[in-house]
C-alpha cells in the first residue's frame, strides 16, 4: 500500500462547475472531520463537499460521503480512484461550486472520478516500510568500507566517533550476509525496528 506525507490539491472546470481535489494525509478516523473543517474554511459556500478516506493496511477500513450529490455519483468513484491508486491513510475531498448546468448521474460519476484522478497525478507518494536497526562499531580504518556497505543496503541514522566508530543505521533487508567479509572485524547489536516512508518513483 501507498501513502502521502503532504497536503494535494487541484482544480478543474466542468460545464461551469468548479471541482477541486484536496489530498490529506490522515492517521485516524477523527483526522477527516479536522480535515472537512479545514476545506470548508478555505473553500466556504461550496455547493458539496464530497470525499472518501481509507486507513490501514490492505485499505482496512473505508469510508465515503456523496454530501447531497445522487446517491453513488460521489463518494463511492473518488474511493475507486484511492483504491485504483493502492493509497491508504488518505482522505481526498472533492468540492464543488456548482456552475449553473446539471451533469445527469453519469457525468457526475466521472467529473467526480477526474477531479480526484487530477489530484492523484500530482501526488508524492510513498511506501512505509519496517526496517531493521543496528549498531555497528568498528576501527576508525574501516569507515569509509563499512559506510559505502552500509548505504547500498540502507540508511546510516547517526555516526559516533570515540575509541571506536559507531553507526547507527537502518537496514531494509534483515539479511547482513553483506557484511561477512568483515563481521569478524566488527560488532553488531540489533536495535528496534522502525517504519521509514520511501520514495515512489512514477
Amino acid at each position: 500500500m501507498l501513502e502521502i506525507k503532504d497536503l494535494f490539491e487541484h482544480k478543474i472546470v466542468i460545464n461551469k462547475s468548479d471541482f477541486i481535489g484536496l489530498l490529506y494525509p490522515i492517521e485516524s478516523k477523527e483526522d477527516i472531520d479536522r480535515c472537512l473543517f479545514d476545506a470548508k474554511t478555505k473553500y466556504s459556500k461550496a455547493t458539496h463537499y464530497c470525499y472518501a478516506a481509507t486507513l490501514g493496511q490492505n485499505r482496512a477500513w473505508a469510508t465515503y460521503q456523496d454530501d447531497g450529490e445522487p446517491k453513488g455519483t460521489a463518494g463511492l468513484p473518488i474511493l475507486d480512484v484511492i483504491d485504483h491508486h493502492n493509497l491508504t491513510n488518505a482522505l481526498l475531498i472533492v468540492i464543488r461550486y456548482f456552475g449553473g448546468i446539471k451533469l445527469g448521474a453519469g457525468g457526475l460519476v466521472r467529473a467526480y472520478s477526474n477531479a480526484a484522478s487530477e489530484v492523484l497525478k500530482i501526488a508524492h507518494f510513498y511506501e512505509k516500510k519496517e526496517v531493521y536497526t543496528y549498531t555497528i562499531t568498528f576501527p576508525y580504518h574501516l569507515i569509509h568500507q563499512v559506510e559505502s556497505l552500509i548505504l547500498e543496503k540502507g540508511t546510516i541514522l547517526e555516526k559516533t566517533f570515540l575509541d571506536m566508530v559507531s553507526f547507527k543505521c537502518s537496514i531494509h533487508d534483515q539479511e547482513l550476509a553483506f557484511l561477512d567479509e568483515i563481521k569478524h572485524l566488527i560488532h553488531i547489536e540489533q536495535g528496534d525496528n522502525q517504519y521509514i516512508y520511501i520514495p515512489i518513483e512514477r
